[in-house]
């Protein structure tokens, strides 16, 4: 792996949800509004995708985001707000 493809290797997004789940979909729009380019696993219709965020997280809970080594499970928007900050990965928007 290039040291390019692990750079954003290391900082690509993916945010597990589950379908109807009201934070999930606040997440979802939190990122987008954002300006983040994320992949989102929906687990109810991604077996795989369940086990995968339970491995990582060690819960069964969504909205999981993991971004490299770093996962905030069971978030609501003023949780990844901060998780995004702590971790260096916060955007600021242009004016």
């Amino acid at each position: 792996m290039t040291p390019d493809a692990a750079a954003a290797d290391a900082n690509s997004f993916i945010l597990y949800t589950k379908t109807g789940c009201p934070w999930c979909e606040d997440a979802v729009d939190y990122l987008r509004e954002q300006g983040y380019a994320f992949e989102e696993i929906d687990v109810r219709r991604d077996p795989e995708g369940y086990a995968e965020m339970k491995r990582l997280s060690g819960q069964s809970l969504a909205p999981t985001l993991v971004v490299g080594d770093k996962v905030l499970p069971d978030f609501d928007v003023d949780e990844l707000e901060e998780f995004l900050e702590e971790n260096g990965l916060r955007r600021h928007r242009q004016a």
